[in-house]
């Protein structure tokens, strides 16, 4: 093997990642012991045998070289992976060689013992008779731990002969073209398990599969199909996360008395000679294998694709309501970030409550669509019904990639039993049930969220009461419909406390939302942004959507604008009311803000941080809610929040209600009633008043704004 090509390959391979759309992460790398490894890693794609040894190479330093199906071989890549360091499975000499560089301390092995994929996950990783898994498929292969415990046995076997019966070990020696015994004495030999997860896996017409039907004419449908799944991958994006399992000696497999007769016999003993604890060492090998596939199949990265397809596997019947659905999956969501549980993509780590909401990360959407253009989901009137005819079937390998991807990633997750068993408890939950115990997540979250960060920013002297910054929630009569109310930039729930208790006593569920960085400092405020506050609103609604049927969101000043936007973005919402939104500002300072901003990026970039301005001061209408300082970087995204908000306004399409006081010191109203023409709600009414105040939701006159809410609402 060149050792020279095989590092100017890698170094082709970093470049053509790095042009690619492909991600790369690696975990639990320090887990790499010292010493001769075979790495044994799942199947997919031949990305993984381009891509593995390259990074493998930059954590060990070692040459990585890979056992590579025959297949893979056939064509043009033949050369480029014998540059790479990937051998055949059918080289007549494979074995002898990687026991070879194994014992020499020369490479690393990756070896695939899947073969190429192993339809029944679950089954492959627990032992069974005969060979064969429970669902009659072939279980993985036993020749990397075969392999390991080869070399293991000639380490030990060399060790004792060099003293015993130095003849043989030299032999020996010759045989395996060893001149250095030093790595034989010191080293050993381990089997390292990797996992490696794709997401998203997609597949469709791309650059490659397009060229090579152009140019190379009729193209093989397997070579086709690889095409259209490494293609997308490699064009279009996909994350590949790489985990290391816990490394795995091989000598704790050759402990049996057999064994230990056949290592230390003085006899000549050939490579390919049948030993008298042939039986022994296959009993051991097979062991290994499951105990190394278990590894590795219990360290998948799940994703989403996993849940959504472990959850339409799981349920009972074949028809459910969309919104029920992604309830589900939203619970599993809020089980699986704990790592005792499973381990988890790194979409997985933030809040999912857009699941309930908008799907702004197209999480369920991208999901739906698959789903769709394979043929296992069909959608009618909000619901979706399964086709469990083209879900649950299987096919060869290379097609099962292409047409039921679903399956694949469901088939991933089934060793995860702790998973499973949280999916099918989810599957088969009431809906009622589902409903409270999505509520009671979410209402959890935002307590927890209020109580971190208030624990963590509050500033003696500042920082209000806890009750005047806590979100809380007000119990009504009927569930037909609540209320979600978002209270105003540098003030707190308590704001709109007057407002929620008398909506509240017209019968109506309210919940008083907290935006992050409200109601503990200026400092907390300074370091969120426009994704914090939507997540909030989102969160409030998701939860009242959760307890009632129909769900009204409505906010004072900067509040009212957040739910303006929640109705351009979420279809289910009833209704929408904004008191006061800042369309355009009147206060001085909120004019600066931009220019600050910039001023601030100025200084910092020559060091000068004396002179940057992080806030300007305010003189608040209620000091025992508002803060008294303004985090300069926060009110610049107030004002890039609303001015994107103007072109969204035609988005608005429910009812809609705006109140706005005429003398607003802080809002300017002729910008809030030209905006109001924006909005793109059939109904939807304008109501000015005669207030000389920003804050009309509390003080005197404020019985009269809350009857036009309440009689707004009521009409919904």
């Amino acid at each position: 093997m060149n050792y020279s090509a095989h590092l100017a390959t890698g170094k082709l391979i970093a470049f053509m990642q790095n042009f690619s759309k492909i991600k790369v992460r690696t975990h639990g790398q320090e887990l790499i012991p010292q010493g001769s490894i075979i790495f044994v890693v799942n199947h997919f794609t031949r990305i993984e045998t381009l891509l593995l040894p390259y990074h493998l190479y930059s954590h060990t330093h070692v040459p990585v070289w890979s056992l590579a199906d025959q297949s893979l071989f056939e064509g043009p890549l033949s050369g480029f992976l014998e540059k790479v360091g990937a051998i055949s499975t059918k080289n007549p000499d494979r074995d002898r060689l990687i026991v070879k560089t194994l014992l020499t301390g020369e490479a690393h092995w990756i070896i695939f013992p899947e073969g190429r994929m192993v339809k029944d996950k679950q089954a492959a990783s627990r032992p069974s008779f005969l060979g064969l898994s429970r669902s009659g498929q072939r279980k993985a292969h036993t020749g990397a731990a075969n392999l390991a415990l080869r070399t293991e046995f000639y380490r030990k076997r060399l060790n004792y002969l060099l003293t015993e019966n130095p003849v043989e070990a030299e032999r020996l020696m010759n045989l395996f073209q060893i001149e250095n015994m030093m790595p034989i004495l010191t080293e050993t030999t381990w089997i390292v398990p990797i996992n490696l997860t794709y997401y998203p896996l997609r597949t469709r017409e791309n650059v490659l599969s397009t060229l090579a039907h152009r140019f190379a004419g009729n193209i093989s449908d397997r070579l086709r199909e690889e095409l259209l799944t490494e293609g997308t991958m490699f064009f279009e994006g996909v994350d590949i996360d790489i985990r290391f399992g816990q490394p795995i000696p091989a000598s704790e497999s050759l402990v049996a008395p057999q064994i230990k007769r056949d290592i230390f016999s003085l006899r000549q003993i050939n490579f390919d000679d049948e030993l008298p604890s042939l039986q022994t060492l296959r009993h051991e090998s097979s062991r290994l294998m499951y105990r190394f596939m278990a590894d590795i199949y219990n360290m998948t990265t799940v994703n989403h694709d996993h849940l959504f397809a472990s959850l339409l596997r799981a349920l009972p019947f074949n028809k459910i309501s969309e919104a029920d659905f992604r309830r589900r999956v939203f619970l599993l969501t809020d089980l699986v970030p704990d790592k005792t549980l499973v381990f988890c993509h790194q979409s997985l780590e933030v809040a999912q409550v857009a699941l309930l909401t908008d799907d702004r990360y197209r999480k369920y959407r991208d999901f739906l669509e698959l789903a769709r253009e394979t043929g296992v989901l069909r959608c009618e009137n909000g619901f979706l019904l399964r086709i469990s005819a083209n879900f649950y079937a299987t096919r060869e390998f290379h097609r099962v990639r292409i047409d039921n991807p679903l399956g694949v990633a469901a088939n991933e997750v089934r060793p995860l039993a702790a998973l499973q068993r949280r999916v099918r408890l989810l599957a088969w939950l009431p809906e009622m049930l589902v409903r409270h115990q999505v509520a009671d997540v979410l209402k959890r979250q935002a307590d927890d969220q209020f109580e971190s960060d208030y624990s963590g920013f509050q500033r003696t002297g500042e920082s209000k009461e806890r009750a005047v910054g806590a979100p809380f929630l007000l119990k009504g009569r009927s569930r037909r419909l609540g209320i979600v109310l978002v209270h105003g930039f540098l003030a707190a729930p308590r704001e709109i406390l007057e407002l929620a208790t008398c909506l509240n006593e017209g019968g109506f569920w309210v919940y008083c939302v907290r935006l992050r960085g409200h109601g503990t400092s200026p400092e907390d405020l300074a370091t969120r942004g426009i994704s914090d506050w939507i997540e909030s609103v989102d969160l409030g609604f998701a939860m009242m959507n959760a307890i009632c049927r129909r769900v009204v969101v409505g906010g004072f000043s900067f509040g009212g604008g957040l739910a303006l936007d929640a109705a351009a973005r979420i279809a289910d919402i009833a209704g929408v009311f904004a008191v006061s939104p800042p369309f355009g500002l009147q206060h001085a300072s909120s004019r600066f803000a931009s220019t600050l901003s910039t001023w601030n990026k100025i200084m910092d970039k020559v060091h000068l941080h004396d002179a940057t301005m992080e806030y300007v001061d305010n003189v608040p209408e209620r000091p025992q809610i508002n803060y008294s300082r303004i985090p300069v970087v926060a009110l610049n995204e107030l004002e890039r929040f609303m001015e994107g908000l103007k072109l969204r306004l035609a988005a608005v399409t429910v009812p809609t209600l705006i109140v706005q006081a005429q003398g607003d010191p802080v809002v300017n109203p002729e910008e809030t009633g030209l905006m109001f023409h924006s909005i793109g709600a059939k109904e939807k009414s304008y109501l000015p008043l005669d207030f000389n105040r920003h804050g009309i939701l509390a003080g005197e006159g404020s019985e009269s704004v809350h009857a036009a809410i309440l009689e707004f609402i009521s009409k919904l």
